[in-house]
């Protein structure tokens, strides 16, 4: 016989001489050793292990071994710089000494599914590797961008602070001032029904009108509620006194009570997401909090 390139050997081995298997997901191949009689398990990392590597690593464990070359199915010698991962993908024949071995890889295709099984589960082992490395990196990172929006809403916020107290100092004083004159108003309206009662004039003529002023109230009441859609209750009025102040104070004194109100939503939001990022029983892992901000 005569192989490829002119290269003479005088035997041509079947294919189950020489076998490939997957164990954890790498190529496994097994060939028989010329001098030792043996046979011998190759582990090979497809991505990274070249032609030229393995067929060293074949001379270094017999060295009886002169001649190691590897041959693709049209003829033509494989360059030692190709990668095994290329190699693999089809048949080849590989050459040792004077026996030529004829090789047919598994295909992707024929992979078990244990061993598609043990693939998948090498790749999740490696992510939550590299979410165990870089996921404290990367909580660092996001604390510090929350710290640096939580300093920037405050200082957003902190002029309107400043502007809503005032308006909330005025809109409570007219509001205890209202309450007060209306106690002073029942005060006089009390005793001017008892001056014209027992110093005017009598029981029977102020009865009525007592009775009238009762009934007025009644219906003053029964509006209220038709407007409002809420018993006259006097905490109720109050705060409800107390709004109106609130937003007329603002319209004049220019305050945006929705710019505000939103900030204090970002502001509630941002805080909680920091105090989520802080929680180490949250993330699984002992992250050390930022003491200092760059």
């Amino acid at each position: 016989w005569r192989g490829w390139e002119g290269a003479p050997y005088s035997t041509l081995v079947p294919s189950d001489e020489v076998t490939i298997n997957y164990r954890h997901g790498l190529p496994v191949i097994t060939l028989l050793l010329p001098t030792r009689s043996e046979r011998c398990q190759f582990t090979v990392k497809p991505v990274v292990t070249t032609v030229g590597a393995f067929l060293q690593d074949v001379q270094r464990e017999d060295k009886g071994i002169e001649r190691a070359e590897v041959f693709a199915s049209d003829g033509s010698k494989v360059s030692d710089g190709t990668l095994m991962e290329v190699l693999l993908m089809n048949d080849f024949k590989l050459v040792i000494n004077n026996t030529a071995y004829s090789v047919s890889p598994l295909v992707k295709d024929k992979l078990s599914s244990e061993h598609a099984t043990e693939m998948e589960d090498i790749r999740s082992l490696v992510h939550r590797l590299f979410v165990a490395l870089h996921l404290e990196d990367h909580q660092i990172r996001k604390e510090r961008e929350l710290l640096q929006k939580l300093d920037h809403l405050k200082g957003e916020l902190l002029p309107l602070e400043q502007m809503k107290a005032r308006i909330m100092d005025s809109a409570d004083a007219k509001t205890s001032r209202l309450l007060w004159v209306g106690l002073a108003l029942m005060s006089t309206q009390g005793g001017a029904l008892a001056w014209l009662t027992w110093w005017v004039y009598s029981w029977d003529i102020m009865e009525p009108v007592t009775y009238f002023i009762t009934y007025g109230s009644a219906m003053a009441f029964y509006a209220y509620f038709l407007l409002t859609r809420q018993d006259y209750i006097y905490p109720h009025a109050k705060d409800r006194q107390f709004l109106h102040y609130f937003y007329r104070k603002s319209r004049k004194q220019r305050f945006n009570v929705e710019r505000y109100n939103k900030l204090k939503d970002d502001l509630a939001e941002t805080e909680e997401s920091l105090r989520r990022l802080r929680q180490p029983l949250h993330l699984r892992l002992p992250i050390q909090e930022i003491s200092d901000k760059d």
